[in-house]
């Protein structure tokens, strides 16, 4: 998709068009431009008779649910789910989790389409924290059997949420796994209640087959020690490795942390810029101008073991060099970091910068 408005234009474009159905997960939808055309398009599909299932997390999509525009969606008919209800708080924190988050994005529609990307429903002015904007996203549109298996992904969060058990397989056409004319891809979402680190292995194994050029974008960098390794080695035996993050992060707990690995991985030849034309929230892994990892995935440890989360890797040299136009359009408005730009850094920085890391686990 060109852009943020273009994914929500071609998504509703999508949704007009259905006729059996439409599944939405979203992080954060919100009740603003963006998120009210989804709103109204999914009344009119309702209306019409499609059937429609919105799942949202209960944190990150709260001032939606608070919103009338919630209940004007199930007023028109389209089924509801709320993903990892917090309750009370006070509660939640002596008997359960509130850390545990459903961090996907998912949309499906007739078995037909699908998307992924870094996208949240919400308009890239992103009005709970605007003075960040715009954010930056990159997201793909998907046809073919990868539509399949975000279904799968889609169906096991409705059920467990929900309880209720969808039989939308039996609607598959089975000629759609057939088709030959497109590229290898496979979706990927793991999450605390899968094997643990499951994230982290996929971008240490795709970290490890780079033999020329890896380009990493990302939001929230706070990586495991594992993964500083791996990119450290991969730059040392003479892979080309760039990481892209934002200048101003909508978080300063992880911005200072993303800091402090930044004088291992320079001195290890790995190339770090910060992104200036907004928050810059794709989360985007291309290898050899080959291979691309996409989805809602950051770098950081809340997606490798508390989140739930959904990637689509792929492989496909048209697509990834298509990505990778979009990272250097990143790098064209991004300012290099350097070891000599480090060592001007104070010490008062610098400890802050260690000290924060030490709360890695937990950002």
């Amino acid at each position: 998709m060109a852009d943020s408005i273009s994914t929500i234009d071609q998504l509703v474009a999508d949704i007009d068009a259905a006729q059996q159905h439409v599944h939405l997960l979203f992080y954060i939808w919100l009740a603003d431009e963006s998120g009210i055309k989804i709103v109204q398009a999914l009344i009119r599909a309702a209306q019409r008779g499609v059937t429609c299932r919105v799942l949202v997390d209960a944190l990150g999509s709260r001032a939606l649910m608070r919103s009338p525009h919630w209940l004007a969606m199930r007023s028109a008919g389209v089924h509801q789910a709320v993903a990892l209800s917090v309750g009370n708080p006070l509660k939640r924190i002596l008997y359960g989790r509130i850390d545990l988050r459903n961090h996907r994005k998912i949309m499906v529609i007739d078995n037909h389409i699908t998307y992924c990307g870094s996208q949240n429903c919400a308009d890239a002015a992103f009005a709970p924290k605007a003075k960040y904007a715009p954010w930056v996203d990159t997201v793909v549109r998907f046809t073919g059997p990868i539509v399949l298996q975000n279904q799968l992904v889609f169906i096991s969060d409705w059920e467990s949420t929900t309880g209720e058990n969808l039989n939308i397989l039996d609607e598959i056409d089975p000629t759609i796994t057939l088709e030959n004319d497109g590229f290898p891809a496979q979706v990927i979402a793991t999450g605390p209640t899968e094997r643990n680190s499951a994230m982290s292995d996929v971008f240490m194994k795709l970290i490890g087959i780079a033999q020329h050029d890896l380009i990493i974008t990302t939001p929230y960098f706070v990586p495991n020690e594992a993964i500083v390794r791996a990119l450290c080695v991969a730059a040392r035996c003479g892979t080309h490795v760039t990481l892209i993050v934002p200048r101003r992060n909508d978080s300063w707990i992880v911005a200072a942390a993303s800091r402090s690995y930044y004088r291992a991985l320079l001195q290890a030849g790995v190339r770090i810029f910060e992104y200036n034309g907004g928050l810059l929230h794709a989360k985007l892994l291309t290898i050899d101008g080959e291979v691309t990892l996409i989805g809602s995935a950051n770098m950081d440890r809340r997606s490798f073991d508390l989140n739930y989360e959904n990637n689509i890797a792929l492989y496909d040299s048209a697509l990834t060099q298509s990505i990778i136009a979009r990272q250097n359009e990143y790098l064209a408005a991004s300012d290099e970091v350097t070891l000599e730009l480090i060592d001007q850094w104070s010490k008062s920085r610098l400890l802050w910068y260690n000290t924060v890391a030490t709360m890695g686990p937990v950002l």
